[in-house]
């Protein structure tokens, strides 16, 4: 007994000494835990088995495990402590049970239901509010009980409960698995009718400015576009070889004056919301109808004017001014790519002199940017879901590429962004810069081993964007170029928010911020406001206001993001569906990505979709050492990396995937 004693005495000893840390958790949708320490320190991994019942976004306290295994990359841990959630509530179908399956994946488990289900049926998209949560102290401590059982020093998972706090619609049509969707990820509702007429009565701050009547303004947008808050001019400069280059962007700081109601109001949504299907826009659109850069109208605008070397594309000096402007022509981005690819054109003689000048110079621009600053020169494709915003019928799917029109217009922004964000250093006005840290080397090796592995490419240092361009440039051009472009692209950081201007690496740019869309992106709206405080001797924003914003802003864009992302993989479902029940569907061409016992999974670009090939569709065995599916009489084989043709075989609309088989099976 008395061995005994002193054995649990050493224990209680060691559990004193134990080292928690606090930090925010991120759950990947395969159910993988990562901690952020608040100190800045290196993520902490959390096995699945150790999440407890903390949820994505949890603020928690962690728990060093004291068994760190040799493979690991870093250091790894338990919840502890749950301190705060990050959220209250769960979206999910209602399933037999009293059980709701989350919408989200990155919610592991089934969710019980306390108390009445109401009028909800099986079926049903719910709205379930989380039931409160206790605390845990220590490995075995004297609250585990409020949320798990420990055994061996581990917590036994313990299910999630709550009560059902509103029925959606029905899981597996169109509108209700977006209204989900919003739902799910908090987006804020639509503006009533009652905002949009009070909206319309605001008027704007009335200012000098400078007339810019005699410039020819253009508007380039998709053909789909509803808010124009971005125009651009240009016309030879007063010395030789010079160009003016003009970049106008909507005066919203006019409308929309710090502290006011709608900026309130804007700054809760932070971002118009493109949610395939549904719209929600930061600002009414009566407000943005009015204030749009629109042909036939007065505009008022806040300019950037650029003195360009002709010759060169280097930017010699620049000024900032309000003014006002009418705009000449609205075109889109296919129109100014037909014109760039010499098709006939409708224009007037003036416009098509106007772009001729436009497309040469920030060709120019482009080519003296790209020496001097060795961007990450990244061709992207996405494929996105035409929905209907009134029926939310789904009318297609539309893979966009970047175009040279795309990249004019770019060219023209990111010069304005850097020459605000310049000034706002410069002038020590504090503001919200946008920053995009370097890659880390984990993540970078991660990169090159998956390409070597799945397609036989060796990367080589990419310790530099050169080194990443070269490599990039030399990708061959076929089935295989998007998968690694996909999987170049996540080994990046995420560009965030900050109030401290730091390096871009994306951009190769050492001082940015975004200015050229405050229509529809709040920290634009911000730094046009800090900037109206200075000019007009108004009240600016402090570095403490300006910092917590930032971080909310940087947290939105990525709930706005997985929102879109979300719902866009969704309907896509939903159109395969529809052309599966017409029998109007040919195969898809695919790439195999991941390899398990389970089956395949295959990337199909067409769809921009990771789809599933179950093993029972294949028949074939499986090589765990190989990591391939081989067959001993044939000696054909299925690998990562190699070309294949599907079709699909089963879409399960409610948990969100797709089953595909071979063609040839």
């Amino acid at each position: 007994m008395a061995k005994w004693r002193h054995k649990l005495e050493k224990h209680r000893r060691e559990e004193q000494k134990e080292t928690f840390v606090e930090g925010k958790l991120s759950v990947s949708a395969g159910g993988l835990g990562f901690v952020t320490p608040k100190d800045g320190t290196q993520d902490i991994f959390i096995p699945p088995r150790f999440l407890d019942n903390a949820i994505d976004g949890d603020i928690v306290k962690v728990s060093f495990l004291r068994e760190q295994r040799p493979n690991m990359k870093g250091p790894a841990g338990r919840i502890a402590e749950i301190i705060e959630r990050s959220r209250k509530t769960v979206v999910g179908e209602l399933i037999a049970g009293r059980k709701v399956r989350p919408l989200s994946k990155k919610l592991q488990g089934d969710i019980t239901i306390n108390g009445s289900i109401k009028n909800a049926r099986k079926g049903d998209w719910v709205e379930i509010e989380l039931e409160e949560t206790g605390k845990v102290s220590g490995v075995g401590g004297q609250e585990a009980g409020a949320r798990g059982q420990m055994s061996g020093g581990r917590f036994q998972d313990r299910e999630h409960r709550g009560t059902l706090k509103s029925t959606i619609g029905q899981a597996g049509t169109v509108e209700s698995d977006i209204a989900a969707v919003i739902k799910e990820y908090g987006l804020c509702p639509p503006y009533s009718a009652e905002d949009w007429e009070k909206a319309a009565q605001i008027e704007p701050i009335q200012v000098d400015r400078e007339d810019m009547s005699d410039l020819v303004c253009m508007t380039i947008d998709p053909p789909d576009a509803k808010d124009f808050d971005d125009s651009i001019s240009i016309r030879p400069g007063k010395e030789k070889n010079e160009m003016d280059l003009g970049i106008h962007i909507a005066d919203v700081a006019a409308w929309i004056w710090h502290d006011s109601e709608w900026d309130i109001k804007a700054k809760k949504r932070s971002f118009t919301s493109y949610i395939p299907g549904n719209t929600l826009p930061m600002l009414p659109k009566d407000i943005t109808q009015t204030i749009s850069l629109i042909p036939g109208k007065k505009s008022y605008c806040h300019s950037v004017i650029f003195t360009v070397d002709a010759h060169t594309g280097m930017i010699i000096r620049s000024r900032r001014v309000h003014s006002r402007l009418r705009i000449a022509k609205r075109l889109t981005f296919d129109e100014v790519q037909d014109f760039i690819d010499g098709k006939p054109c409708s224009w007037e003689p003036e416009i098509a002199h106007h772009m001729k000048m436009l497309v040469e110079l920030t060709r120019k621009m482009r080519h003296y940017r790209r020496e001097m600053e060795q961007f990450l020169q990244l061709s992207t494709t996405e494929i996105r879901v035409l929905c209907d915003d009134v029926t939310k019928k789904i009318k297609g799917l539309r893979r966009e590429v970047q175009t040279e029109s795309d990249m004019l217009v770019e060219e023209c922004m990111l010069a304005a962004n850097v020459e605000v964000a310049k000034e706002l250093v410069r002038r020590n006005i504090p503001g919200i810069f946008r920053i995009h840290p370097e890659p880390t080397d984990e993540k970078q090796q991660e990169f090159s081993g998956f390409v070597e592995e799945t397609f036989g490419l060796h990367t080589g240092d990419l310790g530099s964007r050169k080194a990443c361009n070269h490599f990039l440039s030399k990708l061959p051009d076929d089935h295989r170029k998007q998968v690694i472009m996909d999987a170049f692209l996540r080994s990046l950081q995420r560009a965030t928010y900050h109030e401290k201007n730091q390096l871009h690496y994306g951009l190769g740019k050492g001082t940015y911020c975004h200015f050229t869309s405050p229509i529809r992106r709040y920290p634009d709206l911000l730094v046009h406001q800090q900037l109206w405080a200075v000019d007009f001797a108004g009240k600016m924003r402090g570095k403490d206001e300006v910092a917590r914003i930032a971080l909310e802003c940087s947290e939105k864009e990525q709930n706005n993001d997985e929102a879109y992302y979300a719902a866009n993989d969704r309907l896509k479902l939903h159109y395969l569906k529809e052309k599966l029940l017409e029998a109007d569907i040919d195969c898809f061409e695919g790439v195999i990505r991941k390899i398990s016992a389970a089956g395949l999974g295959v990337f199909i670009p067409d769809l921009g979709i990771l789809s599933f090939i179950p093993v029972e569709y294949l028949g074939f065995a499986y090589k765990k050492r190989k990591s391939k599916f081989i067959t001993s009489g044939t000696h054909s084989k299925y690998k990562c990396g190699d070309f294949i043709y599907v079709m699909p075989e089963h879409i399960d609309l409610i948990k969100g995937s797709a089953l595909f088989r071979p063609v040839a099976y």
